[in-house]
């Protein structure tokens, strides 16, 4: 379809035309939604901009142009995502020089980003006002994710086989494609398929819950599709009724990480249990109780050697 493509042709229709034989079919849907979203923005920021008029300077107006609404993070995936295309159409002949060379990524000042969460006292009565019923409902669903950390379409994606209950651990494999037409998905990343320990309360819980469960079937997904907003709804009027601060799922997600960080579990374990591709991003993400930590680490320190 590319070898269509003439350097008279409008950038933004060999950008649509690149995802759709390179990309398509090829990343997950969500990847997919963003690079569709890129391409619009190439349309509504340079809508007559022809391939061999890609030069240096009109390549870099793209991105200021961008940057002017988006922050720097943004921005840089912005570029990443056209990069792939604009240096195809380089290997093609469609444009002489390489014009993403030395690019600058500027963006707006990023918000400082409060993460929510819970303290211990606030998930403790959070927990106890879940109505964990026999059958499965989203309170059951709630409690295993502040108990396991798990994002919100892993958790989703578990089925029975998944426990093992004597070992108490359960095995993260897969996601649900809520977002989609339903099925399991591959998990975000490899460091995301791990197996993680589960507390002897879940063991009990859960273990009587799947009996008579569909060994490889979705425990909270019924024939109705799913909607994050659903579970969040149901998570907020719990908050309102203890009267605790009011997160939402992926807010119980930062409360595990949180609690375990503060009881003193590391940075390196933290990661492993939340699948985190690093420790880099485990850090950037719960910096501000890192540095709580570090503090309480300095005087530990202080103490120890005045005693010395």
């Amino acid at each position: 379809m590319l070898e269509d493509m003439s350097k008279d042709a409008l950038f933004y229709n060999y950008y649509t035309q690149w995802i759709e034989v390179y990309k398509k079919d090829a990343i997950r849907e969500a990847t997919m939604a963003k690079y569709r979203m890129t391409q619009k923005w190439v349309e509504k920021l340079a809508p007559e901009l022809k391939v061999c008029e890609l030069t240096r300077t009109a390549y870099q107006k793209i991105l200021n142009d961008y940057a002017k609404e988006h922050e720097r993070q943004t921005t840089l995936d912005f570029h990443h995502q056209l990069k792939g295309a604009v240096m195809d159409a380089v290997d093609e002949g469609l444009i002489e020089r390489d014009p993403t060379r030395k690019a600058i990524i500027k963006g707006k000042t990023p918000r400082e980003k409060k993460i929510k969460y819970l303290n211990q006292f606030e998930l403790h009565t959070l927990i106890a006002d879940l109505d964990i019923k026999e059958e499965p409902n989203w309170d059951w669903f709630i409690l295993l994710v502040a108990k396991t950390g798990m994002r919100f379409s892993e958790a989703l994606a578990i089925t029975p086989k998944d426990f093992d209950f004597g070992r108490q651990t359960l095995s993260i494999s897969k996601t649900w494609d809520y977002k989609g037409k339903g099925g399991f998905l591959p998990t975000k990343n490899k460091s995301s398929v791990r197996k993680i320990q589960i507390d002897w309360q879940i063991v009990v819980k859960f273990s009587e819950l799947v009996k008579g469960l569909p060994e490889d079937e979705p425990i909270f997904v019924g024939e109705e599709k799913i909607y994050n907003s659903t579970i969040n709804d149901a998570l907020t009027r719990h908050c309102k009724a203890c009267g605790i601060s009011e997160i939402s799922i992926h807010g119980l997600r930062h409360t595990h990480a949180s609690l375990l960080l503060f009881a003193g579990v590391s940075i390196a374990s933290v990661a492993r249990r939340l699948g985190h591709a690093s420790m880099t991003t485990t850090q950037k993400t719960y910096l501000h109780i890192i540095q709580e930590l570090e503090n309480k680490d300095v005087d530990l320190v202080m103490r120890t050697l005045s005693g010395l």
